[in-house]
């Protein structure tokens, strides 16, 4: 690699010019802003270092001229002043290091390494450091024995997910999926064992503090304690959101917010929107929603929106434990409607709490499906976690929470479901009424092999409401979809590698619940 240094006392610099030669890189020496303005352009270089206090063209002047022609070159400025409107403007000009004189050769080395061998290091260290983690990641999909043990783990795999999509290309990727699928495979048993006793417990005592945090329990234990303490509160839900994409946009809230996110929780299954959401909502698990407010339950084959009745179940929910809490309930499905909603803040105030449901990432997964260029925007995790940030860094969401911390307010952000991209197809037969889901289903005569799926031939011992007098639900687990023979080929080929929820996996069931406290 190349590098142009430039400084009207070079002559002094040979010991650390002969250091960073002896380290292999090949330096080029100007004496003047204006020798290595010249120099740049008659050749490439990797790297300039520039001394900030040179006669004739200074070394801000000369890092103007030379960022104004050469934008993509990276440069060090090296000065005796620690001036604070000096760092400014170099800091402004996009420097990519600032060093205070007197430098030795070391630090000089060290801001280069910093610089043009960032990513390199990044991938090596994120390589080595999964493959020294492999060993206990594996031990501890074995060993995982309840649903905590499930839960630090799946934060782990996640970590490691986004360590090594942002290190870029580190032959580690593939390693890491078949990782996840040997978790996601587990998980779906451990849930096999355990789901309908957690179901159990929670019908029969929904306050038994040892039951995991599950969807019908969310806002007794997360919202109410806050309530409870006078806090200025929003619910925020932002449907089909996994931990990965919360982790991707979580640096763009730290200016705003403190952030506690140690928790995840469980969404019920199906993990949908009808059951899950509804489930948060109500504070009630979906057969109890339909036995106890019919006129508020949407049936499966109905066709009006599963989630139209939210604000009136919260009200529900409110009525049952006697609390009066005034709050106000938004969806948003656009921009404009959280412009419109940013526009309102100050006349919720009077609220004890505001809920905002937040549907782009449910369309965003759907059209993933349905669109050719958004698959291929979206065609791997790590783009579909990247594509999920691009909209937030640039949607009226975030000027919405920035808002909202601005206002004095704590946020309590989740979601009801994640997604799963699915790649396996398990064929099942039903018969015209039943549901179009690909990760569960719900008929009457459905056909399938046993040994595939989750099979529920008495609902109401999941908290599930029956279609039928013989109803029987099914689930998918880890990457499974289920698909019918009919056009069996075409209908694969539509399906695979797509985004979809209702099934039992890591990404679908445990999700992030997050505590938002507004910085000051």
């Amino acid at each position: 690699m190349t590098i142009l240094w430039a400084d009207d006392e070079i002559d002094l610099l040979k010991p650390h010019i002969m250091f960073l030669k002896a380290k292999g890189y090949e330096v080029v020496t100007a004496c003047s802003g204006a020798d290595a303005l010249d120099m740049a352009d008659r050749a490439p270089f990797d790297l300039v270092i520039l001394d900030e206090n040179m006669p004739g063209i200074s070394g801000l002047e000369t890092l103007s001229r030379l960022k104004l022609a050469h934008p993509q070159i990276p440069v060090i400025m090296i000065t005796k002043s620690e001036e604070e409107n000096i760092m400014d403007q170099a800091v402004g000009s996009k420097i990519a290091d600032y060093l205070i004189k007197p430098v030795n050769p070391s630090q000089i080395l060290l801001s280069i390494k910093k610089i043009l061998h960032s990513d390199d290091l990044v991938t090596n260290r994120a390589a080595d450091d999964y493959r020294r983690e492999w060993p206990e990641l594996s031990a501890a999909i074995g060993s995982a024995a309840n649903l905590d043990d499930w839960m630090k783990l799946y934060r782990r795999l996640v970590y490691r997910q986004t360590d090594i999509a942002a290190a870029g290309s580190t032959n580690m990727d593939g390693m890491l999926a078949e990782q996840m699928l040997e978790a996601d495979a587990g998980f779906t048993r451990f849930i096999h064992r355990n789901y309908e006793g957690w179901i159990t417990r929670l019908i029969a005592d929904p306050g038994d503090r040892s039951l995991p945090l599950m969807s019908p329990l969310v806002m007794r234990r997360k919202v109410f304690p806050l309530l409870d303490a006078g806090e200025k509160l929003f619910f925020v839900l932002v449907d089909n959101f996994r931990l990965d994409q919360w982790i991707t946009v979580r640096p763009l809230l730290s200016r705003f917010f403190n952030i506690d996110d140690d928790s995840l929780y469980c969404s019920i299954l199906p993990t949908a929107t009808q059951y899950a959401r509804n489930a948060i909502f109500s504070g009630l698990m979906p057969e109890a929603i339909e036995r106890m407010f019919p006129e508020l339950w949407v049936d499966e084959e109905a066709e009006e929106s599963k989630n139209i009745n939210e604000s009136p179940l919260l009200a529900t929910l409110f009525d049952r434990f006697r609390r009066r809490v005034k709050f106000s309930y938004h969806k948003l499905n656009d921009s404009a409607g959280a412009d419109r909603l940013l526009r309102d803040l100050p006349s919720l105030a009077a609220n004890d709490l505001n809920v905002v449901v937040i549907n782009f990432i449910d369309m965003l997964s759907h059209a993933r499906t349905e669109s050719k260029m958004i698959r291929e925007l979206a065609s791997t995790d790590a783009a579909y976690r990247s594509l999920t940030e691009s909209w937030f860094r640039h949607s009226a969401t975030l000027d919405l929470l920035a808002a909202i911390a601005s206002h004095g307010y704590k946020v309590v952000l989740t979601t009801d479901h994640g997604t799963v991209r699915v790649a396996n197809p398990v064929k099942v037969i039903g018969d015209r009424n039943t549901n179009t889901n690909l990760r569960y289903k719900i008929g009457k005569s459905l056909n399938y092999n046993p040994r595939q799926v989750y099979e529920v031939r008495r609902p109401e011992r999941l908290g599930l409401p029956r279609a039928g007098l013989a109803s029987t639900y099914i689930f998918a687990g880890g990457r499974d979809f289920f698909a019918y023979p009919n056009n069996y080929n075409y209908y694969v080929q539509y399906y695979d590698g797509t985004f979809q929820h209702g099934g039992i996996s890591l990404e679908e069931m445990l999700v992030p619940i997050v505590t938002l406290s507004p910085k000051q």
